[in-house]
């Protein structure tokens, strides 16, 4: 069972979809995460773009961040994403979308800007680059906002084959958690130099 893990829905257990349709991230993943961001997410804006149960961003918001646009395909996950707003007394922080993420993103550009925009596919998917795509399409991340990706694979963004995508982020941290990789991207800095560490 998911669980908030602290702020002001600390406890609060999440309701998750039955069956293979979502691949919720790991307790152990979600602290990593949130364990580098904890001192820099107050008043953020968060955009969760595969949001599954919608943990990830409800745990921001109980953390402090400002607001959070949760987006999903799925009527299922839609329904439970509001039910889990609902449970946290988070619902008036969330704008939640049901749409395909392409499409999404089409719409919002040059629209919004956000401080941390979560991307978790399916794995099978490999859709973090065409998601990466749409959002610097879009103008969707804010110059000093991160990109916090989970796949099934390292290097999503092809930095060791020097992918024109991955010219355009620096990687900030990457670590393995069982089966998954999360990788945080910053925007490059203008000098060219990766500012990360990658762990085993």
């Amino acid at each position: 069972m998911m669980r908030i893990i602290t702020g002001t829905a600390r406890g609060v257990r999440l309701d998750t979809l039955e069956g293979d349709a979502t691949r919720p991230t790991s307790e152990r993943a979600k602290e990593a995460v949130f364990s580098m961001l904890q001192f820099d997410l107050v008043g953020k804006r968060i955009l969760d773009l595969f949001s599954g149960s919608g943990q990830m961003a409800l745990e921001a918001l109980s953390r402090g961040s400002a607001s959070a646009v949760m987006v999903d395909q799925s009527k299922d996950a839609i329904r439970i994403i509001t039910k889990n707003a609902e449970k946290t007394r988070l619902s008036d922080k969330c704008t939640i979308v049901c749409a395909d993420f392409k499409d999404y993103l089409s719409r919002r550009r040059g629209r919004d800007k956000f401080d941390y925009i979560f991307l978790d596919p399916p794995y099978a998917m490999h859709a973090i680059p065409a998601a990466v795509e749409g959002i610097v399409r879009g103008q969707l991340l804010a110059d000093t906002g991160l990109l916090i990706c989970e796949s099934g694979e390292p290097d999503p963004l092809g930095h060791a084959t020097g992918t024109a995508l991955s010219k355009k982020f620096d990687v900030v941290r990457e670590a393995k958690y069982g089966v998954a990789y999360v990788t945080v991207y910053e925007p490059a800095r203008a000098d060219g130099q990766e500012s990360g560490e990658a762990d085993a």
